[in-house]
C-alpha cells in the first residue's frame, strides 16, 4: 500500500499568476498538495490583461472572468489578507484571525498602481480626489468606465504600454484626450524613436493630442472633484532646457494615472526576506533566506529582473509548479516501524520533505525528482546567463486599429552586438515601421507598428526559434512559414496551428479537448487555457468549437 502526505501549500495573492500556479498544480499532482489561497480582493479571478478592454467598452467584467480552480484539496478565501508569516513556525497569518500552516508559501502579491507625488493628488485622509483613477484593479475599471458618463475630456498620464490603452480605449468612447508623458518618446524602454514617432502619429489620427517630454506638475481639484492638470515641459529629459517654464493647462475631469507599478513587498520584508524593488528570488525562485518561502509574478526579483509581462509570471508558475512536484515524496507502508526523521508537530506543518538546503542530505524524492524534472523543462533550464525566457518577452498593445508588436532585443537599449544584424523598414506616411534583429540564424528581437500581419508571423518565428531566410528583409514584408492564403476553413488548418498564442494552444489541442468532453468554448477554456491572455483569439476558439461540434470531427485523422 502506498501512502502520500500532502505537502501544505499556502499561496498569498488570487491573481493571474496565483490562481495560475493552483491550477499548475492541479493538472500535475491533484492530490498530492493541500492548497490554501489568500486573495485580497474579493472577487473571482480575472484577466487583468483585459482591464483596457473593459475601459474601452470591447468587453464585459463578466468576460474577463477566470475559471476557479476545481479540486477536492483546494481551499480559496477571498476578501481575505494575509498579514505575517512566521518562518519558524511556518504559518501565515489572515486579517479574519486565521492561521494556515504551510510546508512552503508561495508570495503572488503583485504591484500596485504607482502615483506620484504632485501637488493636489491626495486628499487629507491619503485618498485620490473624486475623478482620478489608476488602472490596476477591477474596481478601477469599474470607476473610470462610470466616470466616462460624466466627463467629456480625460487625461492619460503616462505613455506607456497601459497608458496607450487607456488613452485609446477612452478616446473610443467618444472622450477628447489628453496623453501626457514625461520623456520624449512613447514607450521607450521598448521602441527607438522612429518607431515612437509612427506610434505617435497612429494615436493622433485617432483623435488622441499627445503632450511628450511634459510633467504633470499639479492636479487641480474644486469642490473635492478634479478639474484638470497643470502641464509643464520636463527641460531636463531631452527638452529645451529654455522653455522648461512654459506651463498650460489642461481641463479634465476624469484623470488616470499609469506611470508603472510598486512591487507589494511589506508582507515579505516584516518576514525578515530579502527585498529591494521586489521580494529578492533566485533562479528556483524560492528566497535566499528561506528555501521554503516562494515569490513569482509582479512581486518577485528573479536574478534576471522583472518586466511585469503576465506571460512572464506564467512561466514562473509553471517552473514553481514542477519544482514542488519534485519535491513530493510518497510515503510507501514500512513492513516494520523505522525511526522518524522529524520530530513530530501536532499543528504545524508536516515535515515529509527534505530541501537540498537543509542540514540533511536531501530526501531520494528531491534528488530523483530533480533529475527528472530537469530533461522536461530543458526550454527553461538554468545557464551561466540565467533561465531562458524566450517567449515571455513579448509586448502587444491593444490600441484598436494600431497595431504594436515587440518582443526580445528591440529599443534604444538593446545590446550592439557584433553577432546581431539589424534590418528595418520605416514607412511612416503609411503608419508603419519594421525591425528584426538576427543572431545565428535565429531571430531575437523585433518591433513591428501597424503590420499586425507581420507581427503575428514575427511572434511565431521568435517564439518557436524559426530558422530566418538567410537575407532577413524577407521577414519585414512575407510571412514567415510560406502559405498560398489563410485557411478558408478550420477543415484546411493543420493541427499544430497555434490558435492562441498567449499559452501556445494549438487546434489540435482544442479538438482533443472537445473528444475528451468539452461541449463548449467555457469547457474548451477550462482545459486549455486559451482566450486567457490577451484575449485576441477569442473569435477564432468560439469559432473552431462550434466546427467542431457541428461537424462532430473532434480530431482529425492522423496524416
Amino acid at each position: 500500500m502506498n501512502l502520500r502526505v500532502p505537502v501544505k501549500v499556502v499561496v498569498v495573492g488570487f491573481g493571474m499568476v496565483g490562481s495560475r500556479l493552483v491550477d499548475e498544480l492541479l493538472r500535475r499532482e491533484p492530490e498530492a498538495f493541500d492548497i490554501t489561497v489568500l486573495g485580497a480582493e474579493p472577487y473571482e479571478p480575472y484577466n487583468r490583461v483585459l482591464l483596457s478592454d473593459v475601459v474601452a467598452g470591447r468587453t464585459d467584467v463578466a468576460a474577463i472572468t477566470m475559471p476557479l480552480p476545481d479540486g477536492a484539496r483546494v481551499s480559496v478565501l477571498r476578501g481575505v489578507t494575509a498579514t505575517s508569516i512566521d518562518r519558524e513556525s511556518r504559518v501565515v497569518t489572515a486579517d479574519d484571525g486565521t492561521s494556515h500552516p504551510y510546508d512552503h508559501v508561495v508570495l503572488a502579491t503583485g504591484a500596485a498602481a504607482r502615483i506620484p507625488p504632485i501637488p493636489g493628488l491626495r486628499r487629507a485622509d491619503g485618498g485620490l480626489p473624486a475623478g482620478v483613477h489608476a488602472l490596476r484593479n477591477l474596481d478601477d475599471a469599474r470607476e473610470i468606465v462610470a466616470a466616462t458618463v460624466n466627463s467629456p475630456r480625460a487625461v492619460v498620464v503616462g505613455g506607456g504600454v497601459l497608458g496607450l490603452e487607456a488613452a485609446v480605449g477612452l478616446a473610443g468612447r467618444g472622450l477628447s484626450v489628453t496623453l501626457i508623458h514625461n520623456v520624449q518618446y512613447l514607450m521607450e524602454r521598448q521602441l527607438d524613436p522612429e518607431a515612437a514617432d509612427v506610434v505617435r502619429s497612429g494615436l493622433e489620427g485617432q483623435g488622441i493630442t499627445v503632450l511628450p517630454n511634459s510633467l504633470s506638475s499639479e492636479v487641480l481639484v474644486a469642490g473635492g472633484y478634479a478639474v484638470g492638470v497643470r502641464v509643464k515641459d520636463n527641460g531636463g529629459q531631452g527638452g529645451d532646457p529654455a522653455t522648461a517654464q512654459r506651463e498650460e493647462i489642461v481641463a479634465a475631469r476624469l484623470i488616470v494615472f499609469s506611470v508603472g507599478t510598486i512591487p507589494e513587498t511589506g508582507l515579505a520584508a516584516a518576514a525578515g526576506l530579502s527585498t529591494d524593488r521586489g521580494i529578492v528570488v533566485g533562479y528556483d525562485l524560492a528566497s535566499p533566506d528561506d528555501p521554503r518561502v516562494h515569490a513569482i509574478g509582479d512581486c518577485a526579483q528573479p536574478p534576471s529582473g522583472s518586466r511585469g509581462l503576465v506571460a512572464e509570471g506564467w512561466d514562473q508558475a509553471r517552473r514553481l509548479a514542477e519544482t514542488l512536484v519534485s519535491l513530493v515524496e510518497p510515503v510507501s507502508a514500512p513492513a516494520e516501524p523505522v525511526p522518524s526523521l522529524v520530530e513530530p508537530v501536532e499543528t504545524g506543518p508536516t515535515s515529509h520533505l527534505r530541501l537540498p538546503h537543509d542540514e540533511a542530505q536531501p530526501s531520494m524524492a528531491v534528488r530523483l525528482g530533480a533529475l527528472l524534472t530537469s530533461g522536461a523543462t530543458m526550454s527553461r533550464a538554468q545557464s551561466d546567463t540565467g533561465i531562458d525566457t524566450r517567449g515571455t518577452d513579448v509586448v502587444k498593445v491593444k490600441a484598436g486599429a494600431l497595431s504594436v508588436t515587440t518582443m526580445g532585443v528591440c529599443g534604444p537599449a538593446r545590446p550592439n552586438a557584433a553577432t546581431q544584424r539589424a534590418v528595418r523598414l520605416a514607412d511612416p506616411r503609411a503608419g508603419r515601421y519594421v525591425e528584426v534583429v538576427v543572431s545565428d540564424g535565429i531571430l531575437v528581437g523585433a518591433t513591428c507598428v501597424g503590420d499586425p500581419r507581420v507581427a503575428a508571423d514575427l511572434t511565431a518565428a521568435y517564439t518557436r526559434r524559426t530558422p530566418v531566410p538567410v537575407d532577413p528583409a524577407f521577414l519585414l514584408l512575407t510571412p514567415v512559414m510560406p502559405t498560398a492564403a489563410p485557411a478558408s476553413s478550420p477543415e484546411h488548418m493543420p493541427d499544430d496551428a497555434v490558435v492562441c498564442r498567449c499559452n501556445g494552444v494549438t487546434k489540435g489541442d482544442i479538438a482533443g479537448s472537445c473528444e475528451a468532453g468539452a461541449h463548449t468554448v467555457e469547457d474548451v477554456v477550462r482545459e486549455t487555457r486559451a482566450t486567457t491572455g490577451c484575449g485576441s483569439c477569442k473569435d477564432a476558439v468560439c469559432g473552431l468549437v462550434d466546427w467542431l461540434r457541428e461537424s462532430k470531427e473532434a480530431v482529425p485523422e492522423p496524416a
